[in-house]
């Protein structure tokens, strides 16, 4: 199957261009070209690898990969102009996972593209996102709708338990067993105020995506899984 790759670059000739060559070497590759469309396709196609000019009208390369390392593994290879070792190094530290100055080689290019999904193959998922909510396991940050959450180490592990286990109803013992292991000091009522604490903090209008199963236990509900 062939893997997806979505490039994201406002000169269209170079866009073009780096399509054609990544097609040419079996890679599905869809294009768009200002970083508000790309964030956009990034969310909605879920592509292996993203290619990212730093050089964007609106929203520029480096807020955008910014973003898309909040909420993704995706890889990332940006490409820009700048050849200055402070640029490298800026887009390096917002995230990208590779760095190609302009003009490049499109062989290189393709080159470098396989060696990131080589590496990233491996890479366990660490991000969880359903709908507005993000969880970054290796960061340990959470996001409402690209918003920062400050969550205790009892509500972050509960989160994240509750959202590798989406649509299945959990009893209070397998959410003791899932998120505390054996280092849960109490007994299993005193889960329920933790989940109550949690959906405080959580829950929206228009958006509660814990429910309480009755006599069971509780329930992370996600749509379209």
């Amino acid at each position: 199957m062939s893997q997806t790759l979505l490039i994201i670059e406002d000169d269209k000739r170079i866009a073009d261009w780096v399509k054609i060559y990544l097609e040419r070497a079996d890679f599905v590759a869809e294009i768009a070209y200002d970083g508000e469309t790309g964030l956009s396709l990034a969310r909605s196609l879920v592509p292996d690898l993203i290619v990212l000019d730093l050089m964007l009208p609106g929203m520029d390369g480096m807020e955008l990969c910014r973003i898309l390392r909040r909420e993704s593994d995706v890889p990332i290879i940006m490409l820009t102009a700048k050849g200055a070792q402070p640029d490298r190094i800026d887009g390096l530290e917002s995230g990208a996972d590779d760095y190609i100055v302009k003009p490049f080689d499109a062989n290189e290019l393709v080159a470098r593209a396989r060696a990131v999904l080589r590496r990233s193959n491996g890479r366990v998922q660490q991000i969880l996102r359903y709908d507005i909510l993000v969880l970054n396991e290796n960061t340990r940050q959470v996001t409402l709708a690209e918003k920062p959450l400050d969550l205790s180490q009892a509500q972050f592990a509960l989160l994240s338990a509750f959202m590798r286990h989406p649509n299945q109803v959990l009893s209070r013992d397998q959410l003791i067993a899932l998120a505390f292991d054996d280092d849960f000091d109490g007994y299993d009522r005193a889960i329920d105020t933790h989940v109550h604490r949690l959906r405080k903090v959580i829950h929206r209008k228009g958006y509660h995506p814990i429910q309480t199963v009755y006599g069971v236990g509780y329930k992370f509900v996600v749509e379209g899984e």
